[in-house]
């Protein structure tokens, strides 16, 4: 009998296929691969890397597959309504960009393409305190949902003023993260030399020269900037320092639940508290009265064996979920993820690596192409459970092994 053929095993093994370019990617995890072919390890290693020995953020994503979905057929759910509405404005998915920091050093479009992207699909997205672009620009440019993440530093005019900064600019919200009192240890941060702005060094100039592409852009486009600290500091933007260095000198070990409250009545408006993983603390944030809170391990970077968010998901919602809008960070790599995580409870889902693979890999077009494959299987997955929309969702879906 002949041997049967083998295209199954071919395809799922990911070693007998290359992504080489942009029509290659299918999933986000393809945009991965194209990033990492594209940019100087350090850089690249800046993104993938996380703290320790990196168990916290494996088990961010590994935590969807030990739960299961039970579909419901003959549901004719041709008709879907995705949208929803997140701290009082609507989202046309239940998906947000989280903000995340020094993004044209990914790509020279940086957070400019991640915000054009989500003004097109109608999402809420976010500039971090570290942003490459300012507050001003991206205000005055686009008019979606948009928040500040907001890092509470030592230097007091400079957190007042990016108060200010974000209330002139029409933010809708400011969301204080929570867990970076102190730095995570970045150990492939720390073997790869990886600094903001980069330092080029013997052990890293070979990297960095044969990806030309990346090289010229970042040498001879718009100068490297951090526009909304370098009014107030050096670090960061014309002094090159690592990111664990920067939080162990810069932010204030001393951020507690007071402070968070005068950050609170200072900005006035929309509040929302990223990094709470214990029911107790979303509790607090509840009775604190904030807008939201995002259940987050800051993508495994800070605190290595801690749990997962997805894992912590279903406990907070039951505490805080009728006071809160609860929005689950982390992990989130598929479609399926997102209708997992809403049928557990929460309002939607946002994430950092989803789309700043797909930044670093092809700029604006690798993410319209990585939001557009999320919003997909979202879509379908959706379908595919019988289900309309987000309030269709519930435990009833889903199966613990």
């Amino acid at each position: 009998m002949a041997p049967r053929p083998q295209t199954a095993a071919l395809v799922k093994d990911r070693s007998d296929y290359t992504v080489r370019r942009l029509s290659d990617c299918h999933k986000i995890a393809d945009f991965r691969d194209l990033a990492r072919r594209r940019l100087p390890y350090p850089v690249f290693n800046y993104i993938d890397g996380a703290a320790d020995d990196e168990a916290t953020r494996d088990r961010n994503t590994a935590s969807f597959a030990d739960v299961d979905l039970v579909p419901d057929v003959l549901a004719g759910a041709e008709a879907l309504d995705l949208s929803t509405t997140i701290m009082g404005r609507e989202s046309a998915l239940p998906l947000m960009l989280s903000p995340t920091a020094l993004q044209r050093i990914f790509h020279w479009q940086g957070e400019r393409a991640v915000a054009a992207v989500a003004e097109r699909h109608g999402l809420w997205f976010g500039i971090s305190s570290l942003s490459t672009v300012s507050i001003e620009e991206v205000g005055e440019r686009w008019t979606g949902p948009k928040m500040l993440q907001y890092y509470y530093h030592k230097d007091r005019g400079l957190n007042a003023a990016l108060v200010e900064r974000a209330k002139a600019a029409k933010f809708d919200a400011i969301t204080l993260t929570v867990d970076t009192i102190v730095s995570g240890n970045r150990e492939r941060c720390k073997r790869t030399g990886f600094t903001t702005p980069p330092r080029f060094t013997p052990s890293n100039l070979l990297s960095y020269a044969t990806h030309p592409a990346w090289a010229l852009n970042f040498l001879f486009r718009e100068k490297f900037d951090l526009p909304n600290l370098s009014t107030h500091v050096e670090a960061g933007s014309g002094k090159a320092i690592s990111i664990q260095d920067y939080f162990d000198s810069m932010l204030d070990p001393g951020l507690n639940w007071q402070a968070a409250e005068q950050l609170r009545d200072d900005w006035g408006g929309p509040f929302c508290l990223k990094g709470i993983m214990s029911v107790a603390d979303a509790q607090r944030a509840a009775e604190m009265g904030v807008d939201a809170i995002m259940v987050s391990n800051h993508g495994g970077r800070q605190l290595d064996g801690g749990r997962a968010p997805f894992d912590q998901l279903a406990e907070i919602v039951d505490a805080v979920g009728d006071r809160v809008d609860v929005i689950l960070d982390g992990g989130v790599m598929r479609g399926s993820h997102v209708v997992k995580a809403l049928s557990l409870g929460a309002k939607a889902v946002s994430g950092g690596r989803l789309y700043l693979y797909a930044l670093a890999a092809a700029g604006e077009d690798g993410v319209e192409r990585a939001i557009t494959i999320l919003e997909q299987e979202i879509a379908r997955t959706m379908k595919l459970m019988g289900k309309r929309s987000p309030a269709d969702l519930s435990r009833d879906n889903l199966r613990f092994r």
